[in-house]
């Protein structure tokens, strides 16, 4: 696990510390983008079925849903998020002590799909049980593969860390952009269980080529007996006193953190009830041309970077894992073929009704095109400690949810159908991104920096245990959305969500001097 400070840059991608130029992309090794397709299958495969979860709940029995109350509804997916992410610390731990980071993520990446399969039974057993198994096996898969990225950077590449945390992260939203897209229109449109199933489908091809191109990271990511029989050297640590700063720096990080997800993550549940019946969704003759129009160059352009990233891994790694590209290349294809379909099907309709989980799509396509421009920006022309970003971030966040307040001002108190412009959704998550740049890649990296090798899996799931947290959080308070809204006013519920978030923002970057001595030295 701890090789990486020995390897030369890329030679774990390479599959040989002694290759003298090992393949890279972006300049970044191979291994990587196996990471990259991964973790995007898997998140493909959650925020997928997360559109959908609420929607189908809600969703009266005559349609195929289960006509659940919104309260009810966003309860579960409050406990359900909340455990998603609680779930990784003890999938942290099993990695580091036991199970090795290779073998979690391929154990979880296959559970999480069991759980997908157990959903098509279309019972509430099945329902609980699905859900159960995609809850156990995200606590496996998520942390692990986060701490495989950072071990892949060692002191000779210390400089492509960041960047590649930023290039993972876009895996990430690429993923869900695809999973909420195609998953969400389908589920919506045609089925609620062929979207579930198809979230499925995705995270068992995933697993599977993971598992075929695990070799590619050399020693790394092995279990602890494994690592003996391989003789992998243990990675030199830190004084006990600046392990203990530094530990102390995760916790304050990973608690911040609480603040942004539980408002950000009002995107699955109030947002998602806002887009449903408070936003006019309904586009004629111009503007819904333009609406399909945006829709396919939203969808075909991320289609083809992905198709040219695979092209550039398949001419570097087919030779030696020729079965893991394979299974790329086969679900790539679904990918172009769901899209391609989805697309087609959309402009033989004369009147396009924009799906209320398409808005969800907004986050990952804006950070797909931001992600690149903040990295640069990182790189060349503002680059703030880690505790300014993360507060930068969280007043961003909370200035979204000023302009989701400021659009429902004209709603009256309990009214539960609106007509407000697509543009108070669309600024809320053109800002709401620009915040999570500030937050979840750099979360990542400082805990790659900052945690000693022995702990990094469980650091890993320390920082999802907060994200637990702040989702159980977020599915309560996205709960009194009627109260509120009858009490007051839906633009006073989206109020709260404005300035607490700023309110720690602010405080973060009181504490930016205090960080500093406790990463000593780490930036």
């Amino acid at each position: 696990m701890s090789s990486t400070t020995t390897l030369k840059p890329g030679a774990a991608a390479a599959g040989s510390a002694g290759a003298a130029t090992p393949h890279t992309i972006l300049g970044h090794p191979d291994a990587l983008f196996v990471l990259f397709f991964t973790e995007m299958w898997e998140r493909f495969s959650y925020y997928g079925m997360r559109a959908l979860l609420v929607l189908f709940l809600v969703t009266e029995t005559a349609k195929g849903g289960w006509g659940w109350s919104r309260a009810d509804a966003t309860q579960l997916y409050g406990w359900y998020t909340g455990l998603v992410y609680l779930t990784p610390i003890l999938g942290g731990y099993l990695a580091d002590k036991v199970l090795g980071l290779r073998k979690a993520i391929v154990l979880g990446g296959f559970i999480i799909a069991a759980g997908h399969a157990t959903l098509l039974l279309d019972t509430q057993t099945a329902f609980y049980a699905g859900l159960s198994l995609v809850v156990l096996g995200t606590g496996l898969f998520k942390p692990n593969i986060s701490a495989i990225v950072g071990q892949l950077y060692n002191k000779d590449n210390e400089g492509g860390r960041d960047g590649g945390y930023t290039l993972f992260y876009m895996g990430v939203n690429a993923g869900a952009f695809f999973g909420i897209s195609l998953c969400g229109y389908i589920g919506e449109k045609i089925s609620w269980s062929y979207g579930f199933g198809l979230a499925g489908l995705f995270m068992l091809l995933g697993a599977i080529q993971f598992y075929f191109g695990q070799g590619i990271f050399g020693k790394i990511g092995l279990s602890k007996e494994a690592a003996k029989a391989e003789a992998v050297p243990v990675a030199e640590e830190a004084a006990p006193h600046v392990v203990a700063d530094r530990l102390k720096a995760i916790f304050v990080f990973s608690f911040f953190t609480i603040f942004f997800w539980f408002a950000f993550e009002q995107a699955g549940g109030s947002m998602t009830i806002f887009a449903a019946d408070y936003t006019d969704r309904t586009l004629v003759g111009t503007s819904g041309m333009v609406f399909k129009v945006v829709n396919t160059l939203m969808t075909i352009i991320p289609v083809a970077i992905l198709s040219w990233l695979l092209l550039k891994l398949f001419a570097g790694t087919a030779k030696r894992y020729l079965l893991s590209n394979a299974l790329l290349i086969i679900c790539i294809g679904l990918i172009w073929a769901l899209a391609i379909w989805m697309l087609s099907r959309e402009f033989g309709l004369t009147e396009s009704s924009v799906p209320a989980t398409w808005f969800g799509v907004l986050n990952s396509f804006f950070l797909v095109i931001l992600a690149p421009m903040f990295s640069k920006m990182w790189e060349k022309h503002w680059n703030p400690s880690g505790p300014i970003k993360f507060g930068v971030g969280l007043v961003l966040l909370g200035l979204g949810f000023a302009a989701l307040s400021y659009g429902a001002a004209g709603i009256p108190a309990g009214a539960k159908t609106a007509q407000v412009s697509m543009m108070y959704l669309t600024v809320a998550y053109l800002l709401h991104t620009m915040g999570e740049l500030c937050i979840s890649p750099v979360g990542l990296s400082y805990i790659s920096k900052l945690a000693p090798a022995r702990l990094l899996g469980l650091m890993f799931g320390v920082w999802f245990l907060n994200t637990a947290i702040a989702n159980k959080i977020a599915g309560s308070t996205g709960s009194y959305i009627d109260h509120i809204s009858e009490a007051y006013s839906l633009s006073t519920f989206f109020l709260i969500f404005t300035l607490i978030p700023i309110g720690a923002g602010l405080v973060m970057m009181l504490l930016n001097k205090w960080m500093h001595r406790k990463m000593h030295g780490i930036h």
